[in-house]
């Protein structure tokens, strides 16, 4: 097992950051791995059926992303980026400003041609962020679908041309600030193909905070703090999971996202709980997984916690082997990038 950073880097052209979301979704590449043969396919996508099993059960994170970054202008004129992180209370938000160092407590900044929102700097914390009081008229969710952007990663240069290609087609419910990406690959036509095989298909939530960006820092990767995220293991998926493992069938999680929240509502008996609460479980090599035995993920930032947490799935060798191979392939890295059914 492998603690050194390093040893979870390597080699991205640049022309391999997937730019733009594959069109029609479940036409994005797929690369099938089989962890006991150590074999590798190249499918699409759509290919995914032909992998499950009758009685494998698929575990989607179903949280909604929400419209977080804002342009605001102080009164004097001077433009900021606002990007909502987390909800503290019904009107104040922790959030992300570019360029505040000269935004002093209770000053304010207006959002919106006609002055929508109006929001007042109540805390500067230690990290750098801002707490912000908001004031609007009507529902905060219909004025943040008026004014916000979507909150693409930095490393996706073009502009994004429909919203909901950025949110999967399930979302349902929360306010995450980045999606879980694995999931955009799937059409609804496809989940009815997977759903008629005989796949049973349940909800879980983790919303995604802006920490999923953030890059390890430590060389010793255990020295690194993971970000907290709010989950939810509902009655119905814990039971459905409960079942399929007793009877020795297949739990398939949707994003690495799935994977944490499932493995983070497990109580010390080894038994899966209908859990809401924060976790910051960090998933390395050595870890036993007590839930998942098959992943659909998207491919990760070179020296990332989800490199280390898909590693921890298989080997860092053979995950390092199967990166290199993709590369060579030409596939498509990261959020609007290609896909890897780990099995």
């Amino acid at each position: 097992m492998s603690t050194l950073l390093s040893d979870y880097d390597y080699n991205l052209p640049e022309e391999l950051i997937g730019q733009k979301p594959a069109e029609p979704r479940d036409h994005s590449r797929l690369m099938t791995v089989d962890r006991s043969l150590k074999k590798i396919e190249h499918k699409r996508f759509y290919n995914i059926v032909d992998y499950l099993e009758p009685g494998d059960v698929l575990v989607r994170n179903s949280t909604k992303v929400i419209p977080a970054r804002m342009i605001g202008r102080k009164e004097t004129g001077a433009v900021l980026e606002v990007f909502l992180l987390k909800r503290i209370d019904i009107n104040t938000w922790e959030c992300m400003i570019r360029q505040a160092k000269k935004l002093k407590l209770g000053q304010k900044l207006i959002i919106g041609e006609n002055s929508e929102i109006v929001a007042t700097l109540l805390e500067v914390k230690e990290d750098g962020n801002r707490v912000l009081s908001f004031e609007y008229e009507g529902a905060f969710e219909e004025v943040l679908d008026k004014l916000g952007q979507m909150p693409l990663p930095p490393y996706i240069t073009e502009k994004l041309s429909k919203k909901e290609r950025y949110q999967t087609v399930y979302a349902k419910k929360g306010e995450s600030v980045a999606a879980p990406t694995a999931g955009l690959h799937f059409t609804e036509e496809l989940l009815k193909k997977i759903e008629e095989k005989g796949v049973e298909i349940v909800d879980v939530y983790l919303e995604v905070g802006l920490g999923t960006f953030r890059p390890v820092q430590t060389e010793n990767v255990l020295e690194h703090k993971m970000h907290e995220e709010t989950y939810e293991v509902p009655e119905e998926a814990r039971k459905v999971i409960t079942k399929a493992k007793a009877e020795g069938r297949r739990v398939i999680a949707v994003g690495t996202t799935s994977v944490r929240t499932l493995e983070s509502a497990v109580n010390s008996s080894g038994e899966l709980e209908a859990r809401k609460g924060s976790t910051d479980i960090f998933i390395y090599p050595g870890y036993e997984f007590k839930v998942v035995d098959a992943l659909i993920t998207n491919f990760h930032l070179p020296k990332s916690t989800l490199l280390m947490l898909i590693s921890a799935f298989s080997t860092r060798e053979f995950m390092m082997e199967t990166y290199k191979k993709a590369v060579e392939e030409g596939y498509h890295f990261f959020s609007f990038g290609d896909s890897m059914f780990i099995y």
